[in-house]
C-alpha cells in the first residue's frame, strides 16, 4: 500500500497541528487494526502504536525482536483502516545501521503515516544509554525522507540507574536539545513524571514534550498539560488491561463456570464488522 503524496501532506500537516493546542494530544496506544479502529472510534485525533503491545499480538518479547517486515506489516493494516493520522513506535529503529533505519522509515512514509518514536535506547546488555550521535544520525537520515514526518524523539535516560536525580535531568536535557538540534519535531521522556520536571524541560527544549501515562496513578490529562506535555501516551498500558482482562475472562470461565465478566461491556459482532469497510 503506497499513499499518494497528497494523503501523505494532509495527514502529517494534521498531525502536526495537534501538537498545537489547546489541548494536549492524548494518544490510547493501538497494536492492531481493530483496536486501532477501537480507539478511533472512541474519539482520538490521532492513532499512536504501541511496540510492545505490536510485538506481544505478533508472538514476540518486545525489543526490537520481532523482524522489521512484521512490524511494517502490522502498520500497513492500521494505515489500510485509519481515518486519522498514525504515529508509529519504531524503538531504536528496528536496524543495525542508519541506512536500514532509514528504510523502515521510508517503508512507513510511503504508506502514509505520519509520523515515528524513535529512541536512544541501552547499550545492548547493559543498563548504560546508548550514546546520542547514535540516534543524531538517524534522525537527520530520516529527515531527509519527508520534511514534514513527524520525528518524536525519545530519550530513556529515566530508564537506567542515577545516583543523582539532577544530573538524569541534565542528561535527558542534554539529549533532547541534541535531538533537536538534528531534526526532531518533538521530545518524548518516558519516566518522567514530576510535574516541576515536566515545566522546565517543556520551557528549555520549546518542542512539543510527551509524557508517558500508561501506568496506575498516572496524573490526569489536565495536570500534566498545565505543568506543560504537549503529547500524552498510554504505550502499553491498554493492551495490559485488556489482556488483564481476557485473563479475568478465562479464570471465571474455568473456576466457576460462569462467564459474567465477558458479558460485561461485549461488543457485539455487527458493531466490530461496522467499524471496518465493506469493500477489502
Amino acid at each position: 500500500m503506497r499513499a499518494s503524496d497528497a494523503q501523505r501532506q494532509h495527514k502529517t500537516d494534521a498531525f502536526h497541528r495537534l501538537h498545537e493546542g489547546p489541548a494536549p494530544l492524548v494518544l490510547v496506544n493501538a497494536w492492531d487494526a481493530v483496536s486501532a479502529r477501537i480507539v478511533e472510534r472512541a474519539g482520538a485525533a490521532a492513532i499512536g502504536t504501541t511496540s510492545a503491545g505490536m510485538a506481544w499480538s505478533l508472538g514476540y518479547a518486545d525489543g526490537e525482536r520481532m523482524p522489521a517486515g512484521e512490524l511494517v506489516a502490522a502498520c500497513a493494516r492500521i494505515c489500510r483502516v485509519a481515518g486519522v493520522p498514525v504515529s508509529v513506535d519504531i524503538e531504536r529503529g528496528f536496524g543495525d545501521s542508519t541506512q536500514a533505519v532509514r528504510d523502515v522509515a521510508g517503508a512507513l512514509v510511503d504508506m502514509g503515516a505520519a509520523g515515528i518514536n524513535i529512541e536512544d535506547g541501552t547499550q545492548p546488555g547493559t543498563r548504560e544509554l546508548a550514546p546520542p550521535e547514535v540516534l543524531c544520525e538517524r534522525i537527520a537520515a530520516i529527515r531527509k525522507l519527508d520534511a514534514r514526518f513527524f520525528i518524536n524523539a525519545r530519550t530513556d535516560a529515566y530508564f537506567v540507574p542515577w545516583d543523582d536525580p539532577a544530573a538524569r535531568f541534565g542528561e535527558a536535557l542534554r539529549r533532547a536539545r541534541l535531538y533537536a538540534a538534528a531534526g526532531a519535531d518533538g521530545i518524548f521522556v518516558p519516566g518522567m513524571s514530576s510535574p516541576e520536571e515536566i515545566a522546565e524541560l517543556a520551557d528549555a527544549v520549546r518542542l512539543p514534550l510527551n509524557v508517558y501515562a500508561g501506568y496506575a496513578g498516572a496524573p490526569p490529562a489536565g495536570e500534566l498539560a498545565r505543568a506543560g506535555a504537549r503529547r500524552i501516551s498510554l504505550g502499553c498500558g491498554p493492551l495490559q488491561s485488556a489482556l488483564g482482562l481476557v485473563g479475568r475472562i478465562a479464570g471465571e470461565a474455568f473456576a466457576q463456570g460462569r462467564f459474567d465478566a465477558m458479558g460485561e461491556g461485549m461488543l457485539s459482532v455487527g458493531e466490530i464488522n461496522g467499524l471496518f469497510p465493506a469493500t477489502p
